[in-house]
């Protein structure tokens, strides 16, 4: 979702879907093309992979609908990357009132609680139409998750959660994010669904892109 339309209902969801299409295989001479397909940037954007790693990075908004259809997809496709590859999502925030919902996600990070849970407050947004735009209301919320409330609220509050928020800002704008779902790789590149056409294309591009990097590396 592009940040002049963030603020679309959920009834955008159905043209999101037309992005989701088959992944095509990159014929000989048809390789994804810089300032086509990617993005390179010109000044390298920070990254938190160890040393020969090669860093992945997906940004994404709870309350987008194009994230919120990818998530599967993309969620298949981490459980697959090669060794050398590290992979981590950075909640965005075009607004301040973003800011809870980037809280959430590294509170649940820092309680281990990504797997149990990511996948399920898409759901809780999307399919169960609840709103979860407040503090109050997220931490309400994962207290009716089974999930201890005090301990989750001070990780919601915790220095390093806001921390970690700022953070994601910083690598947001070094990456010069206009739209979710989108992909950064490497601290070079950014790829997203206008570029690629499609998310499923974006994914492929980000393979490429890898392969790039290590040689670049």
């Amino acid at each position: 979702m592009q940040r002049r339309d963030f603020s679309l209902t959920l009834g955008s969801l159905a043209a999101g879907a037309l992005a989701f299409t088959a992944s095509p295989v990159f014929a000989q001479g048809a390789a994804p093309r810089a300032g086509v397909d990617y993005v390179q940037l010109g000044k390298p954007a920070p990254t938190e992979a160890p040393a020969g790693k090669i860093e992945v990075v997906e940004f994404f908004w709870y309350n987008c609908p194009h994230c919120n259809a990818f998530e599967p997809t993309l969620a298949t496709w981490a459980k697959a990357l090669p060794k050398d590859v590290a992979f981590r999502r950075v909640p965005i925030a075009f607004r301040e009132d973003f800011a809870p919902q980037q809280k959430l996600y590294y509170a649940l990070e820092a309680m281990g609680l990504v797997e149990k849970l990511h996948a399920r407050v898409f759901a809780a947004i999307h399919d169960e139409k609840q709103v979860l735009t407040t503090g109050d209301a997220i931490i309400n919320w994962i207290a009716k998750q089974g999930i201890d409330k005090a301990k989750f609220t001070e990780q919601f509050n915790s220095f390093s959660a806001t921390t970690k928020a700022n953070r994601a800002r910083q690598t947001q704008d070094a990456y010069q994010i206009e739209g979710v779902p989108a992909l950064g790789v490497a601290g070079r590149f950014y790829t997203d669904g206008a570029l690629a056409k499609s998310m499923d294309r974006a994914l492929s591009i980000t393979d490429f892109l890898v392969a790039q990097s290590r040689h670049m590396s």
